[in-house]
């Protein structure tokens, strides 16, 4: 059904100090940057001094001492000057979050089963008025049923998890991407996934609109934040910009929830739209991944005449940019793409529901009857190159207009890099969609 959910608009919450240094922030086209530097303290919570012989299974061989030591790197690379801290008790922890008022930028924390009943953290982390990105490295809603409940969580900004010891780095980029350029959190429905950030371009006039839709094999431990610097970059460039997250497998999603969510995810831009100058007759989508499955479809709904979502649209897209997109779900699930991520996603093989494919599929679907750009690293491990090239092979022999790119020795994360020159390509070409 068309979205019809009134929204829910929430303004991002940065520390007081980083709000001011938000007024430093610039980012030129070529990728640079200059940001006076964050204070980010990471705290590590009961247990975590174990890690390195707790469970190896689950929390790998690292020790504390040396995630600590990525995350200062981490930090110097991202100019963040890092605190870290770690303890078993529950009123040291609180106590440190006390003597961060006023000093750091922002906390990432991991609490381990303090997370799990801690009210007493949730109002610390509360008082301390700063942006907290709460940090799991198993997935936690995979696990044990307490491990997914966080009481914490309403107190925080943001939750990474299932990502393993990355999971520290993705919350250091989200911290910096949330400082470079505020944004508005719309809900376009009552669930806490159903939501997409707005960031709008200063400057007069209505503005084309860019609606990004992230990958992740289209699994719950990856989210939008994988998005934030496409969105950033693109928003300087002078787009408005709509980082789309949507249920995922192992959070309610899958089919058809996960298709539902998007048609209803980009409907709902005729809402913030009048709330900000938005030109509805140039959006475009941008998928990554399993997100470009998402992108391509989203196209194509308008015009679909059974299967599930109902096709009827507030929001046409004009054109899609695929970037190492998931673009035929047969050849993929053929291939085990994503470790038989196509399967999970659609709760069928194709023989036992092509009804499902059919509905889904974008290569099954071609004409999508819109301009799409298709770019694909050739060196690209997680999604094969040859899925695009018979895509457009496909597509262009039903008449759609494709422009396809392929580049060497790249892989599947520099597409959405701005500091690469693989993702400066997709958005220099960008222009021509809308």
């Amino acid at each position: 059904m068309p979205s019809t959910y009134r929204n829910h608009v929430r303004r991002n919450r940065i520390g007081t100090a980083a709000a001011a240094r938000c007024q430093q922030y610039s980012t030129d086209l070529d990728g640079s940057n200059t940001l006076a530097a964050m204070h980010v303290l990471v705290i590590n919570g009961p247990n975590l001094n174990l890690l390195g012989t707790r469970q190896p299974d689950i929390y790998g061989l690292t020790t504390l001492s040396q995630l600590e030591e990525l995350i200062a790197a981490w930090g110097h690379q991202r100019d963040i000057e890092v605190s870290c801290y770690q303890s078993n008790h529950e009123g040291e922890i609180i106590d440190r979050l006390h003597a961060a008022r006023g000093v750091h930028d922002g906390l990432v924390i991991n609490a381990g089963a303090l997370t799990h009943y801690s009210y007493a953290l949730h109002d610390a982390i509360v008082a301390t008025e700063l942006p907290a990105v709460e940090v799991h490295i198993s997935n936690v809603r995979h696990r044990e049923p307490w491990r997914r409940t966080s009481v914490i969580e309403p107190a925080c900004v943001y939750s990474i998890f299932g990502r393993g010891l990355d999971g520290y780095r993705y919350a250091l980029d989200y911290l910096v991407n949330r400082t470079a350029m505020p944004f508005e959190t719309y809900s376009y429905g009552p669930a806490e996934d159903q939501i997409a950030d707005l960031r709008v371009p200063g400057g007069p006039g209505r503005h084309p609109v860019a609606v990004l839709i992230h990958g992740g094999f289209w699994r719950d431990h990856w989210l939008r934040d994988s998005m934030d610097p496409p969105a950033i970059d693109l928003t300087r460039r002078g787009w408005a910009t709509w980082n789309l997250e949507y249920h995922r497998v192992g959070s309610g999603g899958g089919w058809p929830v996960t298709l539902e969510d998007i048609a209803n995810g980009i409907d709902h831009l005729a809402v913030a739209a009048s709330d900000h100058p938005l030109d509805l007759d140039r959006v475009v989508a941008i998928g990554h991944s399993a997100g470009g499955q998402l992108a391509l479809w989203s196209a194509v709904r308008p015009h679909l005449s059974d299967g599930i979502p109902d096709p009827s649209t507030r929001v046409e897209i004009r054109g899609v940019l695929a970037l190492a997109a998931v673009s035929d779900l047969r050849a993929g699930h053929a291939d085990g793409v994503g470790r038989n991520a196509v399967e999970e996603f659609l709760r069928r093989a194709p023989d036992d529901g092509p009804e499902r494919y059919a509905a889904a599929d974008p290569a099954t679907l071609v004409p999508l009857g819109v301009p799409q750009i298709l770019i694909h690293g050739a060196s690209d491990d997680a999604v094969p190159v040859q899925m695009s090239r018979d895509y457009v092979a496909a597509a262009t022999a039903a008449g759609d207009r494709i422009t396809y790119e392929e580049l060497p020795e790249i892989g599947h994360m520099e597409l959405i890099d701005p500091g690469h020159d693989a993702w400066r390509r997709a958005a220099a070409l960008l222009d021509d969609l809308a």
